[in-house]
């Protein structure tokens, strides 16, 4: 097995050290980076427009490493009277730690799905909701909200931007590596991946690999475009990826 990460920096690099300590042979290529966001500036007064118990969501661990850096430079704290909420068990634990808050996650998966079957999300009526997010992405966290009469506001903390290869000579590479195996844990970055190989690459070398993914949208979205041998992730943290990858922890 031969494996190809595409997770961006820093949990990319931090992944491929663990799987060669675990004797694997494992290669980073990061697909996306990261930059602050439009409207990180606007976050202090986003935060004291909310109510008592109005609700916070917080939907990566980027969202929570710019919004609170931003917070600090504006002097300013996480306010104690509002309600949060995170994408999935290591995000929440990140904000946790930053805010020293009390946060609500699911504990059996990191999609807006299962974020929204928390009790405490079912009769929201009257209530505003304040989204932490990346430039786009989880429009069916507003959307449910919305339905359940939550006023939503979305604060774009950072910014994505995809990492140009050369198509056909990274693609090679890849294949002259011995590259079996992928891990991607975005849709974007599937797409992204898929996009960025030439047809005769595709069809010879990446569709023919063993993909590892991070939900079941994901792997459904995989599907679609051809590939077959898929693993589901049972988290989108990287314990979850060495465990789908079936190595030992």
């Amino acid at each position: 097995m031969t494996i190809l990460v595409t997770r961006p920096s820093p949990g990319g690099e931090a992944l491929v050290s663990r799987l060669r300590t675990l004797g694997r042979v494992a290669f980073h290529s990061p697909l996306i980076e990261f930059a602050p966001g439009n409207q990180l500036a606007m976050l202090p007064n986003l935060l004291s427009s909310l109510n008592q118990q109005d609700l916070v969501f917080v939907l990566s661990q980027h969202a929570v490493n710019y919004a609170d850096r931003a917070l600090r430079q504006a002097v300013v704290r996480w306010p104690e009277s509002l309600n949060y909420y995170a994408i999935g068990r290591t995000t929440g634990l990140l904000f946790h730690r930053v805010s020293s808050l009390p946060v609500l996650y699911p504990q059996d998966g990191e999609t807006s799905e299962m974020l929204l079957k928390l009790p405490t999300l079912r009769r929201l009526e009257g209530k505003k909701a304040l989204i932490l997010r990346g430039n786009g992405g989880r429009e069916l966290l507003a959307e449910t909200l919305t339905e359940r009469g939550v006023d939503v506001t979305y604060c774009e903390c950072y910014q994505r931007s995809p990492i140009h290869y050369d198509a056909s000579e990274q693609s090679a590479q890849w294949q002259r590596a011995g590259i079996d195996t992928l891990v991607v844990t975005s849709g974007e970055m599937l797409q992204q991946l898929y996009q960025l190989v030439p047809d005769y690459y595709r069809n010879s070398w990446l569709l023919r690999c063993n993909l590892v993914v991070v939900s079941e949208r994901l792997a459904t979205l995989a599907r679609q475009l051809g590939w077959s041998a898929i693993r589901v992730a049972d988290n989108a943290d990287n314990d979850a990826l060495i465990r789908a990858l079936q190595l030992p922890d």
